[in-house]
């Protein structure tokens, strides 16, 4: 069956009228994340809240499941610098809309959420990462004082 000249020219004509609107429609898509990336709100502590208690949920039950700990805190710190990236530019409202980067983020969640885990899920904290946890966090006390 042979398509006629006829045929081939509606054919075209109809892939036009599909593709047309498809383009604009994501050039549209484009201008509204554009727009929406402008309008980003930096993390309040109510959200970083949230996140925090996500990643060690997170953890708590990764490492009920036998995952690695350390694989199931990277992933879960990983999560919270990603979100706080992605849903507001790496900026904290407390830093007073500071733009961190990603390896910063990445190592405050570590912290906090290993820090929350602790009150979740105790016995789910190896040894180590509990005591280097403490000291940290009375370094932090120490520094804060001066």
């Amino acid at each position: 069956m042979d398509i006629n000249f006829y045929s081939k020219r509606v054919l075209k004509l109809l892939g036009i009228f599909i593709v047309i609107p498809l383009v604009f429609f994501e050039i549209n898509i484009l201008n509204k994340q554009t727009k929406a990336e402008k309008n980003l709100i930096a993390a309040s502590e109510k959200d970083l809240f949230l996140y925090r208690q996500m990643g060690a949920s997170y953890l708590c039950i990764a490492s009920k499941a036998e995952v690695d700990f350390n694989k199931g805190l990277g992933i879960a710190s990983a999560t919270f610098a990603n979100v706080i990236i992605g849903k507001h530019g790496g900026a904290i409202k407390e830093l007073g809309g500071k733009k961190l980067d990603e390896k910063k983020l990445y190592n405050a969640g570590t912290f906090q959420i290993v820090g929350s885990a602790l009150n979740i899920c105790p016995e789910s904290i190896p040894k180590n990462i509990k005591n280097d946890y403490e000291k940290r966090l009375k370094k932090f006390a120490k520094e804060s004082k001066k």
